[in-house]
């Protein structure tokens, strides 16, 4: 069983189910971070001693206070471990429950489980951190299987998700043109961004832009 385990969360409360499991396991060597920057700090030093974090439980979403932070989310956090220390294994723990969010860590950042914060949270926890450990297939909550029935948001690409995201940030669609350019994403002609824009709008069934980002941020998207 994992002997030192990091659990990222900036909610006291939240830590019940995840003490519980963990204490359930027989894991003593715990360590509690608030912020993801906290977090990344305490992992980079584990490191520097010799003595890494082998797991690492980490909520989504954190609530924004007088602390500058260069890591905004949990998802932020979890692909920065990935990318520099893979070794480790993650855990994403949240109530998030959007198709798009979910299927993003699992496929892409490629976390361990995703585990739904619900009732059942704790026996939910324990069951994930056994299958992690055991090196078995990923653990997906029981509540969230519909996450890869939902077809959604499977013919979204990674461009589409550039401009809902541009269209977040307040980029108008006559400007777009020229940020696309700005940021080397190809392809960036008005016309390929105009089409790109209503496609979204009809797949989506949406009124304008306005309500194409609503949808979109709803839906995890963005």
């Amino acid at each position: 069983m994992f002997t030192k385990v990091l659990v990222v969360d900036d909610i006291d409360l939240n830590n019940i189910a995840t003490e519980k499991a963990l204490t359930e396991l027989g894991i003593n060597d715990v360590t509690y971070a608030k912020y993801c920057d906290e977090a990344l700090l305490k992992i980079k030093k584990a490191e520097l001693d010799r003595k890494p974090f082998e797991l690492l439980v980490s909520d989504l979403s954190f609530k924004a206070d007088h602390r500058d932070t260069v890591l905004k989310s949990g998802e932020e956090l979890i692909a920065e471990v990935k990318k520099v220390y893979p070794h480790i294994k993650v855990i994403a723990f949240s109530i998030d429950e959007r198709s798009y969010t979910i299927k993003k860590l699992l496929d892409e950042t490629e976390v361990e489980a995703y585990v739904l914060k619900s009732r059942n949270s704790s026996s939910e926890l324990k069951k994930a951190i056994q299958l992690v450990y055991s090196g078995e297939d990923r653990y997906l909550s029981p509540d969230l299987q519909f996450v890869y029935q939902d077809k959604t948001t499977s013919e979204i690409d990674n461009f589409d998700i550039q401009l809902l995201k541009q269209l977040s940030l307040g980029v108008p669609q006559d400007a777009m043109e020229y940020k696309f350019k700005e940021l080397g994403i190809t392809p960036n002609s008005k016309s390929t961004i105009e089409k790109r824009i209503a496609k979204l709008k009809d797949y989506f069934k949406a009124n304008n832009p306005t309500h194409l980002v609503a949808i979109a941020k709803d839906l995890g998207l963005v």
